[in-house]
């Protein structure tokens, strides 16, 4: 490991370094791709950004695929507006420009944690250009939908503030080992702060504030997100990772 690699600001340099800005629906985004061959578009959930799928990106190289991941308005190294629409619908809005701006005539879509609504929402607009759904830990019935202990408190004005505020990297890092992360010998210190860096970006975390607090958990959506997933028109698979306390695949994969 390098000395670079041994601190939050050095990994946080070779990520940027290793993807470029582009600008969709009027948004200035970032954007990793790694590879050649048959697209494949990685939709991040909370708590991520393009930066959670860089070894998956190099794993979707090496078997003849191009990968994928941008950050959505909000996360990562992505534009915050104050006034942008965060809702899933919003985020699937952004998504639908983004494959537009970077010419995705047809892709295959993986889509994680909120990640799952907001590619949903892509592939409801534009389902014939969707080669395969593949869906790791999520959640399509919304209807009662809460978000695990450790998100919560972000949905509630001034406790959210607070627990944003307090979120220091000694005290990120022990709630990722208690529901984010299942094997710590794979992810560094500076990469678990690196995380933490992207989510409160350059506004504290006031977008990610309100992403937390624009969840869409009606009827209308559920019906939606089901025919996304029940499609004829694309092969769907379900990748879950049992062991997960925040997304309990008995709860929510089943």
């Amino acid at each position: 490991m390098t000395n670079s690699a041994r601190t939050a600001t050095g990994v946080l340099d070779a990520h940027r370094n290793a993807g470029q800005t582009f600008t969709a629906g009027g948004i200035q985004s970032f954007l990793r791709t790694e590879g050649d061959g048959e697209p494949v578009a990685c939709i991040h959930g909370m708590l991520g950004s393009s930066f959670g799928y860089r070894k998956v990106l190099h794993e979707l190289a090496g078997r003849g695929l191009r990968g994928i991941a941008w950050d959505l308005p909000g996360f990562g190294l992505a534009d915050r507006p104050p006034g942008h629409d965060y809702s899933w619908t919003g985020l699937g809005r952004f998504c639908v420009a983004a494959v537009n701006t970077l010419n995705l005539d047809r892709f295959h879509l993986v889509v994680h944690d909120i990640g799952g609504p907001v590619g949903f929402e892509l592939a409801a607009a534009c389902p014939e250009r969707v080669a395969s759904l593949t869906i790791l830990n999520t959640v399509v019935d919304v209807i009662g939908w809460t978000p695990p202990w450790t998100m919560r408190p972000f949905r509630w004005p001034v406790v959210g503030e607070l627990w944003a505020a307090c979120m220091a990297p000694p005290a990120f890092r022990f709630l990722m080992k208690r529901q984010g992360i299942g094997d710590f010998s794979h992810v560094s210190k500076a990469e678990l702060n690196t995380y933490l860096a992207l989510m409160k970006g350059d506004d504290g975390g006031r977008a990610f504030l309100k992403v937390s607090r624009s969840a869409q958990t009606t009827e209308e959506k559920q019906e939606l997100y089901r025919r996304v997933v029940g499609s004829r028109s694309y092969p769907v698979q379900v990748v879950w990772a049992v062991q997960d306390p925040a997304m309990p695949a008995a709860t929510y994969g089943e």
